[in-house]
């Protein structure tokens, strides 16, 4: 109690001074400044801000039900869209273990057109041989030909027949 008594005229003298000095404050109030007013805008100004709002023609019970229909077809609407989005996880699914079949497919048969394009080089190098073979045995049988025709020719001579030289310029002619 002691403590209260003591801090009372403190508090009391304080709140007299800060009164008191807010009351010494002096204010000059001059002339308002002037504006130029059409006084008929004045009075539309006047009347429009104290009328009331031009009514909506909703009462709340309309629009309740107006929201409430709107609420239904956004749930309707947003469940097509769930079971649109299930349909689509599933399809996607089912397209992920496609594409991965598909990808182990496509491997195979890389390998395996690979494997066969190896082969058809080994094969067409294996013809390229045969063709040097086959055209060396040609020129190895044209000079065979050439050299049987040759020694006919030396044992018609030895055996007394006449060669005319006309007929063994024709036959390399038409050697083939």
């Amino acid at each position: 109690m002691q403590t209260n008594a003591r801090w009372t005229p403190i508090a009391v003298t304080s709140l007299l001074l800060a009164a008191f000095a807010g009351c010494n404050e002096s204010r000059t109030v001059g002339p308002a400044p002037r504006t130029d007013v059409n006084p008929q805008t004045a009075v539309v100004s006047h009347n429009a801000r104290f009328q009331e709002a031009e009514p909506t023609g909703k009462t709340a019970v309309e629009s309740a039900v107006e929201l409430s229909r709107e609420h239904a077809r956004l749930a309707e609407e947003m469940v097509a869209l769930r079971e649109l989005n299930r349909q689509l996880q599933t399809e996607n699914t089912d397209l992920s273990g496609k594409l991965a079949e598909s990808q182990d497919q496509l491997q195979k048969t890389r390998q395996e057109l690979n494997e066969a394009n190896d082969l058809l080089i080994e094969m067409r190098t294996e013809l390229n041989n045969w063709k040097n073979d086959v055209i060396g045995f040609r020129d190895e049988m044209r000079d065979a030909e050439r050299t049987q025709l040759e020694a006919l020719l030396k044992i018609l001579t030895i055996l007394g027949g006449e060669v005319r030289p006309q007929t063994a310029a024709s036959t390399d002619l038409t050697l083939p």
